[in-house]
């Protein structure tokens, strides 16, 4: 069995000479390098990830988010043994992070180290997770705008639950609530020092403007497969044709609200408040509280859109019919819908979290080896845990 030529297009039954297919073809560097993206993570030949895991790991989250379609494309590749002490923590891991990212701690990662994980094992297995599911939604997105059957899942389409805590493990700051200020990025693994990179990929971390950042720095550890997530992201949010800027940022910044990512909400929020010149818009969906309607007190038009991208963001997606007849009637287009599905899509990697840029103090820095931090933050996480014990005898 070969990898598809044109994997949406195939699972959607994308005809040649359709107006989706055009459409598609106006957006060609979003199609071209989603399309890359799949190449490139099932196309290497890595001992840290082997194709046999990644196939495995790929049909389980596919068949989470009911994209039986998908499932079944990578399972035909044939699999590795899901109870094999190496894959179980792993599937383990895709599991938190498509239906409860926001519960993501260390010890899922210390977990798949115990199991004999390497760090650039890790950062890929966190890539394919959160690609596939960006994939199977596309799968969903795109079946509906062509007029062909999908699975409408029961799952309520709400605001998600975030993170409270106001530290991180290592001491900083922690951001409280949803916010569009600038925030930094903790890694709960050691990105790799700059130094390690050859000549050729410090040039190509330079040129996406990512050599001074732990989270690019960290996801470089498999560079090729960063390589195409930041051409496909660009792809998403700066190629010409369908939805304005703003919405694009707009759909992102639901997408954030309903996985509960504070970190990647503060960039789309920001962005979308500066292009649509509405900050009181934008603060009225960061305001919204978890298991809360995310379009109420909006604008007919931007209702349509922020129930549209909630509904494909949440797992199993819910997006039907309805929504897709919101959007229209609001006077989105085939090729416009389709910008809205792709930027509603938050791809959750959940390997830190975000941090204030002004901390009040810092107990302790990011070890290299991202041994330290892992278990500290464990071991963290076991003393609050005693001292709620405690309080409630």
């Amino acid at each position: 069995m070969t990898l598809s030529q044109d994997i949406l297009a195939e699972l959607a039954e994308i005809a040649p000479d359709s107006a989706l297919a055009a459409a598609r073809a106006v957006r060609e560097a979003a199609t071209r390098h989603a399309q890359g993206s799949y190449e490139t993570l099932f196309g290497q030949q890595d001992n840290d990830f082997p194709l046999d895991e990644r196939f495995a790991v790929a049909a389980r989250v596919a068949k989470l988010h009911d994209s039986d379609a998908l499932a079944a494309h990578y399972a035909g590749f044939g699999i590795a043994d899901p109870t094999s002490p190496r894959l179980a923590p792993a599937l383990a891991f895709a599991r938190l992070l498509t239906f409860t990212p926001v519960e993501a701690t260390p010890s899922p990662l210390e977990a798949l180290i115990r199991a004999g994980w390497t760090l650039r094992g890790i950062v890929t297995l966190a890539q394919l997770i959160a690609f596939v599911s960006f994939q199977s939604r596309l799968v969903t997105g795109l079946r509906l705008l062509n007029g062909k059957s999908i699975t409408v899942a029961k799952t309520p389409v709400a605001a998600g639950f975030w993170h409270t805590s106001p530290q991180t493990l290592s001491g900083k700051r922690a951001p409280v609530r949803f916010t569009r200020d600038e925030l930094h990025w903790e890694p709960w693994l050691a990105a790799k020092p700059l130094a390690e990179f050859s000549p050729d990929e410090q040039a190509l971390l330079a040129k996406f403007g990512h050599s001074d950042s732990p989270y690019f720095r960290l996801l470089a550890r498999n560079q090729p497969i960063l390589e195409q997530r930041t051409l496909t992201d660009k792809g998403i949010f700066y190629t010409p044709g369908g939805l304005p800027r703003a919405e694009r940022e707009l759909a992102a910044t639901v997408a954030s609200k309903v996985n509960g990512c504070i970190y990647c909400a503060s960039v789309h929020a920001r962005k979308a408040a500066q292009l649509a010149k509405d900050e009181t818009a934008v603060e009225t969906l960061l305001a919204v509280t978890p298991g809360e309607n995310l379009s109420d007190g909006q604008t007919p038009g931007w209702q349509a859109q922020i129930d549209f991208a909630a509904a494909i963001s949440v797992t199993p997606p819910a997006l039907a019919a309805g929504h897709l007849a919101a959007v229209e009637q609001q006077g989105l287009d085939t090729l416009s819908a389709r910008s809205a599905g792709f930027t509603a899509i938050g791809s959750v990697l959940r390997l830190g979290q975000p941090f204030n840029v002004n901390p009040r103090r810092t107990l302790a820095g990011v070890n290299e080896s991202g041994q330290t931090l892992l278990i500290a933050g464990i071991n963290q996480q076991r003393t609050e845990g005693k001292k709620r014990e405690q309080r409630g005898r």
